[in-house]
Formats: structure tokens, C-alpha cells, sequence
């Protein structure tokens, strides 16, 4: 009944699908006895109102957990839906101005783009715009991925390049910190008195070459340049070096944008099989014909057509009948997606004809039952999963983290030896058992 829900309600997996089952069990059935003593005249509920509340659930995510929605374009996860990406793209200041179907084709090939062009705001702000789409659409059609094994590989990768200088578009040019100033050569030199004869702007501008420090007296300069004289660069003093913050920043920055596009190729590739689906979707809407979208308008009764009702109606189509008894219209099948057909594994491969239909079987009795028979609860976290391992894996993960929370006696339960340290139950025992208490 509704007041069995309200005091003891069975929720599955709370506690009965922990190690203490039968203890919970028991509790359960004796509140339930108890229960029915207290209220023996009170009519029960059908179950009917439980499926009702399940329905309800489903069809007002708004006011209860957020499901899992795709926009049209999306269809339901098959394709991509990049167009928000695309305007982002084509206002950028140094983007080539191209359609939409070669931006699908060409949108990770960002190695391509002029790396001097890369570090301002809009090109980030792009960016971070494709990289939180591609994630939330990875989360939507495989909720069971881990994303965090998945982004520590993918950070392991990019240091390993951007160290080496190998990373697709910010390859380092060797001779990036030999232009900034005019190096000297030193091997006429003998002394650093000769260096000092060649007047402070010289030695300055030689040092500035080198990303030495170029300040202080005409000597002081000397003898440092001096200093370089048949010595690799890196085995000199870190402290004869100038603090140019602003160049760090610049790299800093570099590979901000550089970490940004590491994750784009790589989400790009695990959604290859979605990507590619669209390009097929976006090339045959483009290439169809006034005929075939006048095909898809047409017409299957004629209005003026007077034959006898007990006939047959036309249905070349096959389409469903309407409550008059005759074919819908065309449109209206398109438009409700009947044309479709979806497949559930849980309610025994059964084939349910449109999205609404497969939308609504989740909280219809087959769906419920097949549930049942899995000893997995029918609950919003099984919303659009179809497929009996994919709704067993999900179910092992929810029980995995519910049991994180749960105590632990071994680990976490404490006890104090006669020294007064602190310990846990385990190493108590431990050291009891050995006679060191």
C-alpha cells in the first residue's frame, strides 16, 4: 500500500544489496508485519501506481534527476551536432572561411592554423567550446567510460611531446633564441680586455643574443661574454641568465592552448565512428532532389475519393492508421519518427517503432520485468540502456561506490595500545596476538 512506501520503503540496493542481505531482509519483514497489524483494514494500492510514478518520473526530468537528452540533430547519439563550433569557427580572424560539411572534415586539423594566431582569447574561448562539446557528448552515449584514467593517459602523452618539442604544430625552431640579438663570434677573441673593445652597445646586444644577463659595466660585460667562450650554454651558471618573465608567460600560454588541442584530437578519434556518420548524414540532405522532398510530402488518400469504407484504405507505404481508420499522414510519420525501429536486449530483443514509443517502454511493465529478472532496480540511472552487460556494469559500478562509503572495521576502526598510541583494529591485533602490548 501507499503507507507501506511511506514507512519502510523497499528501495533496492540501498541496504539489501550489501554483505549484511538477510539482516536487512528480516528487518524488513518483520516492519512490514507489523505494519499490516496496525492497518489491516486498509486497501492497497495496485501496482499499477508504481509504474504511473515511474512514468511520471521519466516524463518530468525537470522536476526530478536530469536525463539524458539529444537535440535533433543528434539523433540519439548517432551524429554530431558541431554548429555552434562551426559559427565560433568561421568568426575567428584568421580562419578560412569555409561550409560546414568540410569544417566536419577538417575541424581537428588544428596543427594546420598559424601558430602565431593561436594565442588570443577567441581562439581559446573556440577551443574550450569543442572540447566541452565533444566531452558532454562522450558522457552521453558511454555514461560507463572512465574519464579519468582516460585524461591521465592523454596528459602523459602531451608531456612526453611538448618535452621533446615533437607536439603536432608547436614544434620548437632551433634557432628561435639566436634571433633576438646578434651573436658574436668569440674565436678571435683572447682575452676579455679585447671584448672591451668593442663598446657597451656591442657586448650588450652579443649577451641579449645569447639570453644572457647584458647589464652592468664595460668589464663586467666583457668578462661574461668572455665567459661563453667554448662552453655549451647549458653548463653555465643559472644565475647569468635574464629573468624574462614575459617569454614565460608567452610559454605558459603556449601550452595552455597546446594541452586544449591534445584533448580535442584525441576525443575526435574515440568519436571517429560518430563523426564520420554525420559527414553521410550532412552529404545526402544536401544532395537530395525537389522530387524526392516532394516524395516525402505526398499525399496517400485522395480527398475527393468517395469508394465504399469497408474497402481497404490505399497504403503504399505501410503506414499506421489513424483513429479514422485510414493512413496517417506522411509527414506526421516522419515527424514522430515511426519510420524508426529501436531494439531492447532487457525486454528480450522486443523492437519498439519510433523514439517516443522506445522512450515510454522504460517505464511499461516489460521493461520493468526483464529488469527484475537481472535483480537490477528499474531506476532513473538505467534511463536509455538497452543492452543486458551494459546495464550489469552499470549496476556493479553504483554497488562499488555505495560501498566506498560504508565502514570499514579494519581500516578505520581505532584502538589505543599501552603507550597510548593510536592504531587500527588490524595492527591492534597484530601486536596482540605477538605479546607487545
Amino acid at each position: 500500500s501507499s503507507g507501506i512506501n511511506a514507512e519502510c520503503p523497499l528501495r533496492p540496493g540501498d541496504q539489501i544489496g550489501g554483505p549484511n542481505e538477510f539482516q536487512e531482509f528480516y528487518n524488513r519483514l518483520r516492519k512490514l508485519k507489523d505494519y499490516h497489524k496496525k492497518h489491516s483494514n486498509e486497501i492497497a494500492a495496485p501496482m499499477v501506481m508504481e509504474f504511473l510514478e515511474l512514468k511520471n518520473i521519466r516524463e518530468n526530468p525537470d522536476e526530478n534527476e536530469e536525463m539524458v537528452e539529444f537535440s535533433d540533430e543528434e539523433g540519439y547519439g548517432k551524429y554530431l551536432d558541431l554548429h555552434e563550433c562551426y559559427e565560433q569557427f568561421v568568426n575567428l580572424k584568421h580562419a578560412t572561411k569555409i561550409e560546414y560539411l568540410t569544417y566536419l572534415t577538417s575541424f581537428d586539423r588544428l596543427f594546420e592554423f598559424p601558430k602565431d594566431k593561436k594565442l588570443n582569447a577567441d581562439y581559446k574561448k573556440y577551443l574550450m567550446s569543442l572540447q566541452d562539446y565533444l566531452v558532454g557528448f562522450l558522457h552521453r552515449i558511454n555514461p560507463l567510460m572512465n574519464f579519468d584514467a582516460e585524461t591521465e593517459r592523454i596528459l602523459e602523452d602531451f608531456e612526453e611531446k611538448w618535452a621533446t618539442g615533437t607536439f603536432p604544430g608547436w614544434a620548437r625552431d632551433p634557432t628561435s633564441a639566436m634571433k633576438s640579438g646578434n651573436v658574436l663570434d668569440l674565436t678571435p677573441f683572447d682575452s676579455a680586455e679585447e671584448l672591451a673593445s668593442l663598446g657597451l652597445d656591442r657586448l650588450k646586444t652579443a649577451l641579449q643574443a645569447l639570453n644572457l644577463k647584458c647589464g652592468g659595466t664595460l668589464e663586467q660585460r666583457a668578462i661574461r661574454l668572455y665567459s661563453t667562450k667554448g662552453r655549451d650554454l647549458n653548463d653555465l651558471d643559472p644565475s647569468a641568465y635574464a629573468k624574462n618573465k614575459k617569454s614565460r608567460d608567452e610559454g605558459q600560454k603556449q601550452k595552455e592552448v597546446a594541452q586544449l588541442e591534445t584533448f580535442i584530437y584525441h576525443y575526435t578519434e574515440l568519436l571517429s565512428e560518430q563523426r564520420t556518420a554525420t559527414r553521410e548524414n550532412v552529404e545526402r540532405r544536401q544532395a537530395r532532389t525537389a522530387d524526392e522532398v516532394d516524395d516525402d510530402d505526398v499525399d496517400d488518400v485522395d480527398d475527393n475519393d468517395d469508394d465504399d469504407e469497408e474497402l481497404v484504405p490505399y497504403n503504399p507505404k505501410n503506414l499506421p492508421l489513424g483513429w479514422d481508420g485510414k493512413p496517417i499522414p506522411y509527414w506526421l510519420y516522419k515527424l514522430h519518427g515511426l519510420n524508426l525501429y529501436f531494439n531492447c536486449e532487457i525486454c528480450g530483443n522486443f523492437k519498439y517503432r519510433g523514439p517516443k514509443a522506445f522512450q515510454r517502454h522504460f517505464a511499461e511493465w516489460r521493461h520493468a520485468h526483464g529488469m527484475r529478472c537481472l535483480g537490477i532496480p528499474n531506476t532513473a540511472h538505467f534511463a536509455n540502456v538497452t543492452l543486458i552487460e551494459d546495464a550489469r556494469a552499470l549496476w556493479e559500478k553504483i554497488k562499488a561506490e555505495k560501498n566506498k562509503d560504508k565502514f570499514q572495521k579494519e581500516t578505520e576502526e581505532e584502538f589505543e595500545d599501552s603507550h597510548g598510541n593510536v592504531v587500527s583494529r588490524k595492527v591492534y591485533n597484530d601486536l596482540k596476538r605477538q605479546g607487545l602490548l
